[in-house]
């Protein structure tokens, strides 16, 4: 059962509120003594953790997916599957090409021409969860940013890659489909081995081992942000329950470590939220599986706040990778500072931007989104500053560079922009 408490109870709510931090600490030196391995011993590292935690035997199977398994994938995706990527991918790729950063020209004065110009990264990794549910959505929501923004060789990487991702690579064009998951995955694609092109940024979300491994690898390789288990804070004064109840138990049933929070100063619509709760872990599942209970048992909470104000307080502390402002709450969106994602309204459910509104549902977790939010065609570019000055242009802030260096202690700086007059004043003119 989800439990319910006053936001005076300060000691579990922190508890909950920082869960996902927590689980990522605890799962860092396993990811790292993974990484290490993979970073010594390539491909063999690989073969034995991938052996050891997915059962499977890279050795027989090979490190990529071979043709004859895409297309008989295409007959194993369910009937109108083709036509519901198709349909996401348009969605998903007109909001990335509104993402993307614009290149630039300015002049500052006579003879100062500064400007940006836009290159795209040159080989990413896109990682996708297997775990228990496939996940072509996650495919959709990490390669199409890339390829908007240009990037010429993108890789799919999937433990197990069930028929739908491996169809959803296909449609949209990935050549290359790895059979790589867990530490192992991102160690090799940071590191590269014999079978792994090294990649210049990884990005995609995954438990919470893959999400230390890839905070481990930030300081070798580009990543995206700390993608880990899914979190969701709703916040309410009133409301459907059984729909507030829905979308809690729609993020706990991704993973055991999901974390599920709903806030709201009514104590009656907690009580009812609580029970709705019950009733669809009931119908739903019938009890088939036990995750999206324990998720919530664990790392789920209903919290009766003093008022909509001090929810919207407990939000920005914990920063959301998802977050739902409903009824009177919607209205208080100015003063929401941190979250990944915002979904206004009833009839915005988090599914919706999980598959189709066009938003990116990789988004940051475990308090990373007081920092940035979701993944973008920008994260695939890098902004490049171009600058072109004529002597006159140098001459015009000659002075306030040279005073600036020589304030500083670096001499040399000055002396690279006075040595430019003197040459150009003893050049003949004409040359």
């Amino acid at each position: 059962m989800i439990p319910i408490f006053r936001s005076t109870d300060t000691r579990n709510v922190k508890r909950v509120l920082r869960s996902g931090e927590t689980q990522l600490k605890k799962a860092e030196a396993a990811a790292r003594r993974i990484l290490n391995d993979v970073r010594r011993e390539g491909d063999r590292a690989l073969k034995r953790w991938t052996l050891r935690l997915d059962k499977m035997d890279l050795a027989r199977e090979g490190f990529t997916v071979r043709r004859s398994e895409i297309v008989k994938a295409y007959r194993q995706v369910p009937e109108g599957f083709v036509d519901a990527v198709r349909t996401s991918a348009r969605n998903i790729r007109k909001a990335a090409r509104e993402q993307l950063p614009r290149a630039w020209q300015i002049t500052n004065g006579a003879g100062i021409e500064v400007s940006q110009i836009l290159r795209p990264l040159s080989r990413v990794a896109c990682y996708v969860p297997g775990g228990r549910f496939p996940l072509p959505s996650t495919v959709l929501m990490s390669v199409i940013p890339a390829q908007v923004a240009g990037v010429e060789e993108i890789f799919v990487t999937s433990p197990r890659p069930a028929p739908a991702v491996l169809v959803t690579a296909d449609i949209l064009g990935i050549k290359n489909i790895f059979r790589l998951g867990g530490a192992q995955a991102i160690g090799a694609f940071a590191y590269g081995t014999e079978s792994v092109p090294r990649a210049d940024k990884i990005v995609g979300p995954g438990n919470r081992f893959v999400a230390a491994a890839k905070k481990l690898v930030a300081g070798d390789c580009g990543i995206d942000f700390v993608a880990g288990p899914s979190e969701l804070m709703v916040v309410a004064s009133e409301g459907n329950a059984e729909w507030i109840a829905s979308d809690l138990v729609a993020q706990a049933e991704h993973d055991p470590d999901a974390v599920a929070i709903f806030l709201t100063p009514s104590r009656k619509l907690a009580l009812e939220v609580q029970g709705a709760v019950e009733g669809i872990l009931e119908q739903v599942f019938a009890r088939e599986t036990d995750v999206p209970a324990k998720a919530l048992d664990g790392h789920g909470a209903v919290v009766v706040t003093k008022d909509l104000e001090e929810a919207i307080d407990l939000v920005n502390e914990f920063a959301p990778e998802h977050l739902t402002l409903l009824d009177g709450a919607a209205r208080m969106l100015r003063r929401v500072r941190s979250a990944g994602s915002i979904f206004l309204g009833e009839t915005s459910p988090v599914a919706a931007g999980d598959y189709a509104s066009g938003t990116n549902h990789i988004l940051p977790t475990a308090g990373a989104a007081r920092l940035r939010g979701g993944l973008s065609a920008a994260d695939f570019v890098k902004t490049i500053s171009v600058q072109a000055l004529t002597p006159q242009g140098l001459g015009r802030i000659r002075k306030t560079i040279t005073t600036l260096a020589r304030t500083e202690g670096l001499k040399a700086h000055a002396y690279s922009i006075e040595t430019r007059f003197k040459v150009h004043a003893s050049t003949p003119k004409g040359r």
